[in-house]
Formats: C-alpha cells, structure tokens, sequence
C-alpha cells in the first residue's frame, strides 16, 4: 500500500448541503488524530461535523492514486434535465452528471412483507401505496436503455419487497427484452424460502442474481434491524432452494451497524465460502444516520469503509488484508483498455474512490485467498492503461501486443486463464466464468445528509429511474426525491386495499 508521505496534515474542500434545509454549503473536509473529518456551516442552522473516514492514511492512498482526472467520466451524450438551480437540485441526469448509469433500479412497490424499523421505503410508515404500473415499469426500463454513450445493461427491481408482485417475472422478461443483460432482484426472501414454484419462475424468466438481505447469522441481529428473530432459517432455505432451481448467483447484503453487527463480518465471509456454489459476493453497506449529533457522539456511531476493513482484517485473522482492497472506480483501465481491444464501448466505473472498495477472493478447497496474492492488480491496470493510450494515438496492434504482458504476471494457473478468457472474448459470459471462481467482497457507503458530497453525488454510477421520466444518482434520491416522487403516483393505502381486497404484505 501506497501512502501519501507528506508530513502535513490533510485537507481540501467540497460542496455538501444543510441537512436541515437543504440549501448548498462549501464543507472543508480534513484530517486530525489519524481520522478524515467533514465540517459545514449553515447561515442559519449552524455548523455541523461529521465522521468522513475513519482512517486517514487509506483515505489518502486512495486519494493520491484513484481521485485524478482519468478516472473522471463524462457524462451522459443525452442528459435528461437542464441545469437551473445547479446539483443537487436538477437531478435528473443533469449535463453536470459525470459517470453514466452502472447499475439501474426500479422500486417496483414500496409494499413489504415486513416492518424493518431501519427501512426507508416501506409503505406502513409512508402510509401510501406507491406502485408503478407495468407500462411505467416498461417505459422506465426502456429510458435506462435509452442513455448514451452507454446503455445501462444491469438492472435491479427493488422496493420495498418486490417479490410482493406477482407479475415480476414478466416484468424480468420485459428487461431482457429491452437489451438488459443483468437481471437482480433485492429481497428479503421470505417469498424465495416459502414459494419455490415462483422462485424458479423468477428464475427461468430470466433473473440472473439474487441480492438477499443477510445481516448475519445471529438472530439478535434481525431482531434490532429487522424486528423480528426467525430469519436465519429463512436465509439458508433461500440458499437451499436456489440450489434446487439452478440459480447460483446470490449477493449477501450486509447491513453494517455499530454494536449490532460489526463483529460477525468474519463469520459472514466463511458463510459465503462454504455456500460458494452460490454465493457470488457479500456487499457490505454501512448504516446511514438520521438524527444530529456532536463529532465525537458521530465517531462512536458512524463505521466507514476502512473502519470495516479493519474488522474484516481483524476477524478474518489476517486472511483478508488492507493492502488486499482497491476503491470502487479502480476497474477503469480495464474498460478503457477493453474498448481499445475490442472496438466497443464498456461500462466505465468513474465513481468516486470513497463511495466503495472491493476485494475477490479465490477460493481453494475450503481456504481462501486474495487475488491480490496472484497478481499485482496496480502493475495489472497500469498495463490496460498503457493499451488505451496506445489505442488513443491510434497504435492499435501495438496496443495489442501489450496483452501478453500481464499473463505472466498471475501465479495461479486457474486465474490466468480465467482472466485470459475474459480478456479475449471480452464477453458477459466470459465475466461470469471467472466470478464463478472467486466471491467479490464489497463496501458501498451510502450518503445521508449529515455527509453527503456533491462531488461524490456527481460521480454516482447506481441510479433511481422513476414513472416521471427522471434518472436520479442513489443518495440524492433516497435523500431529497423519494417521498415527493412517489407522492405524485401513490394512492391511499385504504383506497388500495379496498381496490384491491389485499392487506399490504400480500402478494398481489
């Protein structure tokens, strides 16, 4: 691991917002006693501090090496909104957008099957109905497509429990139809534990991934984020059943808390190998706050990517190592390079380097190791950079020639034909070959309005798209837009019922 050897301290600056207003506020984020803070200061509602990363020098080897102007997108060919009031308040995509859409969602409905006290989308709180027709569904799918220079290909129906449709799997359908290659759906899975006949017609209609809610395997656990204690049966009969079908793509999605779960994450991991038959990652997602704090009140409560790291490190017994993970934007060259080889376009991973980091591990017999132990993966994209600028000055079979490079630099037989096989055929199918090899493990940390970023939000690659014609960057969404957007196609939730004669947690 690379650091930053300057003795003084860091600092620089960044735009957030109030988060009692919302108004635009210049926020100064900086370091002192080994931690990445953030301060704000409203004219009206006064100063707020932050925890911006719990480790200093990560923070910086990240910022040195991965926050420089090739890593930028951008933007879409053909934004969505103009810019009037400026981000975060045009969000659409605006032309101030910088990376295109990675990944889509779809909130389907904002019905569930349970009552999460943490869950931000719930009907029972809302107390309205927001369920977008299937022509709505349809038009959004085809919007995300419509996105230049790349069209989304990945695509995640979420909710609330969208499993609680009954026409999910036409809707998959419609997705593939529309030119998505990557179908998930976001669950809970207690649908998927009790219903198999519908989880294989998820399945067969084309679903590609399972991305199950999994906090752990502690039943104290789901009892404080979930409100309930009977659900680790229902995640391995998930497990079991997706075997049953033929499914073998499943994302275990860790809700991270302070003092709930932070010590389970190495259990979590040995979980997912020994169900690597079909577990393909563990997504780890720190907690967001609400509620104002003091900086030191915010140290206690906040874990940040590196903070995880660290657990990780710790529990793992040393298996899995800081030095082993790299920020979310590091595939770039990768991408530039493919396109140079292949002559097409690929999806770019301009995100900024705090929004996430990941790590794969290769998995032998009952072991595991990082494929940084492999492969230098620094000297690996310094190689597919040194092609895309071969490409760039038109030297294209000298950019060819640059392949054979990297070849030799991975130790293990298995991953470097893996990689070759990607490399070469430069297909969907070649990736999945290699992901069936290796379990991805991933830190996404997603803003609230006590730490958001405008500089990250512009860089956002996951996007809401919505029955009004809008694509909106995650953070500001969930943040800013969600409540007024469903307002506008929400119904009363008795209105609902009678129409429907359903209770809310009901699959209609």
């Amino acid at each position: 691991m690379v650091i930053m050897e300057s003795q003084e301290k860091f600092e620089t600056y960044s735009v957030s917002i109030c988060p009692v207003c919302f108004r635009r506020i210049p926020m100064r984020i900086y370091e002192e006693d080994g931690v990445i803070y953030l301060e704000k200061t409203c004219p009206e509602h006064g100063k707020f501090e932050d925890v911006y990363w719990g480790d200093a020098e990560m923070y910086k080897w990240f910022y040195k090496n991965w926050n420089s102007a090739r890593y930028l997108g951008s933007g879409l060919e053909n934004p969505l909104t103009k810019v009037n009031k400026g981000c975060p308040y045009d969000c659409g995509l605006c032309p101030w957008h910088k990376t295109h859409t990675i990944l889509g969602i779809i909130d389907v409905t904002n019905r569930c099957n349970m009552a999460c006290p943490i869950c931000f989308a719930y009907a029972g709180v809302a107390n309205y109905v927001y369920e977008p027709t299937y022509e709505q569904i349809v038009e959004m799918i085809k919007l995300l497509r419509s996105n230049s220079p790349w069209s989304c290909n990945a695509l995640q129906f979420s909710g609330g429990e969208p499993t609680l449709r009954n026409d999910l799997p036409d809707l998959i359908r419609e997705a593939h139809k529309a030119g998505i290659t990557h179908v998930e759906v976001n669950t809970n899975g207690l649908r998927l534990a009790e219903d198999i006949d519908y989880f294989r017609e998820l399945y067969e209609a084309g679903m590609n991934t399972v991305y199950l809610q999994f906090d752990g395997l502690r039943e104290e656990i789901y009892k404080k984020l979930r409100g309930r204690m009977d659900l680790v049966p229902i995640k391995n009969k998930v497990l079991e059943n997706a075997r049953k079908i033929g499914l073998r793509s499943i994302v275990l999605v860790v809700t991270l808390a302070r003092g709930v779960n932070d010590k389970d994450l190495g259990n979590i991991i040995e979980y997912a190998v020994k169900n690597r038959d079909v577990v393909r990652c563990v997504n780890i997602q720190p907690i967001s706050m609400a509620g104002r704090a003091r900086k030191e009140e915010m140290r206690k409560m906040r874990i940040t990517i590196p903070d995880a790291i660290k657990l990780i490190e710790k529990q793992t017994g040393e298996k899995i190592l800081v030095k082993d993970w790299r920020p979310v934007n590091w595939p770039v060259p990768i991408a530039k390079g493919m396109e140079v080889l292949k002559g097409r376009s690929y999806p770019e991973f301009t995100m900024h380097p705090m929004c996430g980091a990941s790590t794969f591990i290769v998995i032998e017999d009952d072991s595991y190791t990082p494929i940084t132990r492999y492969v230098d993966v620094d000297k690996f994209a310094g190689i597919f950079w040194n092609i895309y600028y071969l490409g760039v000055k038109g030297r294209k079979t000298r950019a060819k020639a640059e392949m054979v490079k990297f070849l030799p630099m991975i130790k293990s037989n298995l991953i470097r034909d893996l990689v070759k096989n990607v490399v070469t055929k430069g297909s969907y199918e070649a990736l999945a070959s290699l992901m069936y090899k290796v379990i991805m493990i991933g830190i996404m940390h997603f803003q609230d309005v006590w730490n958001i970023d405008l500089d990250r939000i512009q860089r956002c690659a996951i996007h809401y798209v919505t029955p009004d014609g809008r694509i909106r960057s995650f953070c500001t969404y969930n943040n800013l837009y969600r409540s007024n957007v469903e307002k506008l196609f929400a119904i009363p939730i008795n209105e609902w019922t009678k129409r429907t004669g359903k209770k809310l947690n009901e699959p209609v």
